[in-house]
């Protein structure tokens, strides 16, 4: 993809709008959905309002529309059908496609618009779990494709990000801390993959414990030096990429041998996901979702 341009071939839109390639030459040489350029080797080219026309294309198909009678309207025409249909059913589709075009073109505005739009309906819990977490898992599988840059992952990133801090200081605000114990949240050595972290972060808040969020690049010395300041801490971290799988045993180790034997440790994160729940270590708790999480707080 060229990004300067804002130009995709037709893997991209296959990659982003979940349309098979196959699906989308069809679907122009039948009814002339979209018209891309040609490069003088006649590859696809498709603009981001090609891009835009085919993800509301796909959005108004999967609500049951025929292709061969949504494919002659124009852009107006599409986006006034998609406003009639948006339902609790459909807009999580609809969104998590808004935050994406967002992405693509770096458009602050339009998050923070389609964001708002969410707010006025939902929870910030409910628009985290079911749509900030699959878009991010979406996100996520178009880097790796080369779909899009790193800078778009960032930019998307950041601005989730932002949500996050703006509803832990508001909850922060308005919660009244109504539960013994004090939930410690940090990122050890090399990891900074955050968002996680944050929202775990957010619902202990939300539910009343006492926090301390001391963020990445934390070692095990710098946990036991905080043990003299906090009662019955419990200290909550996310391993995304670090440690790695091999060395997990050995983190395990290091922190039993440096703390005392009731403290806890719960962990959540892809790196251990194919742990036990225990570990066969009783004070260190797998957290394998953020419904499992708010389940045991």
């Amino acid at each position: 993809m060229n990004n300067t341009h804002a130009i995709f071939n037709i893997r991209d839109l296959e990659n982003i709008s979940g349309i098979k390639a196959h699906t989308i030459r069809i679907w122009e040489k039948r009814y002339n959905i979209l018209q891309p350029e040609r490069t003088d080797t006649n590859i696809r080219l498709y603009t981001i309002e090609n891009l835009r026309r085919l993800l509301n294309i796909t959005l108004l198909h999967h609500h049951g529309y025929k292709i061969s009678k949504i494919a002659i309207f124009d852009e107006g025409r599409l986006a006034s059908m998609i406003k009639d249909i948006i339902s609790p059913k459909t807009v999580k589709h609809h969104a998590i496609n808004a935050f994406k075009m967002a992405m693509l073109q770096f458009d602050q505005q339009f998050f923070q618009e389609t964001y708002f739009n969410l707010l006025a309906e939902k929870s910030f819990r409910e628009i985290f779990n079911d749509i900030f977490i699959p878009l991010l898992n979406e996100v996520g599988l178009l880097w790796q494709t080369e779909t899009i840059t790193a800078v778009q992952e960032h930019f998307i990133s950041s601005m989730i990000r932002q949500k996050l801090f703006v509803s832990i200081e508001k909850t922060q605000q308005e919660v009244t801390i109504s539960n013994s114990g004090t939930f410690i949240f940090y990122l050890p050595s090399n990891e900074n993959h955050d968002i996680g972290l944050l929202y775990m972060y957010y619902e202990a808040i939300l539910n009343g414990y006492k926090t301390i969020y001391l963020g990445p690049g934390i070692q095990i010395d710098d946990l036991r030096r905080l043990l003299p300041h906090v009662e019955n801490p419990v200290f909550v971290t996310y391993f995304t990429l670090h440690p790695e799988k091999e060395t997990l045993q050995e983190y395990f180790s290091e922190f039993l041998r440096k703390l005392p034997d009731e403290t806890e440790l719960w962990i959540a994160g892809h790196k251990v996901l194919d742990l036990p729940d225990q570990v066969n270590i009783p004070s260190i708790s797998i957290i394998r979702s953020f419904a499992d999480y708010t389940r045991k707080l």
